[in-house]
């Protein structure tokens, strides 16, 4: 596969990916307050929705992210390592796949009837994402170091 068909099909990924690592939290947001509300109807939707977002959309995202990002990495691996930017991004990264899996963590936690956070936490934890996301389209694009 060529760099540009690569680079192309990552940066899709990526944005599948960040789709669903702001809708999944925002699900839990809603989730917790159902459970608040005592509506048993409405968190066992939120189950499934949760569930195929999460194994149907999110987790195979996240691996097509981590596939190409590789096989770009790998084009010119100690060249990119080299370089402050990268380093920077890929530790960034490696938070996005921790909160990755705390998501599905909490995904297990809602599926057993065992949430432990108020909607107003899942608010907070929403936004998370969003400063990985700017850092690293800017260090991507501006590339400062």
């Amino acid at each position: 596969m060529s760099y540009l068909w690569m680079k192309a099909f990552h940066i899709m990924a990526v944005v599948t990916w960040f789709a669903a690592l702001f809708y999944l939290p925002r699900l839990y947001v809603y989730h917790a307050l159902a459970l608040q509300e005592d509506d048993q109807k409405g968190s066992a939707r939120f189950k499934i929705m949760e569930r195929k977002l999460y194994r149907g959309i999110m987790t195979p995202s996240m691996w097509v992210v981590i596939l190409l990002g590789v096989g770009l990495l790998s084009i010119n691996f100690s060249g990119y390592l080299s370089q402050t930017w990268m380093q920077i991004k890929l530790v960034l990264v490696g938070l996005l796949i921790g909160y990755h899996f705390w998501c599905g963590h909490l995904l297990r936690q809602f599926a057993q009837d065992k949430n432990l956070y108020s909607h107003v936490w899942f608010r907070v934890f929403n936004e998370l994402p969003v400063f990985i996301l700017i850092f690293v389209v800017l260090l991507v694009v501006i590339k400062p170091w």
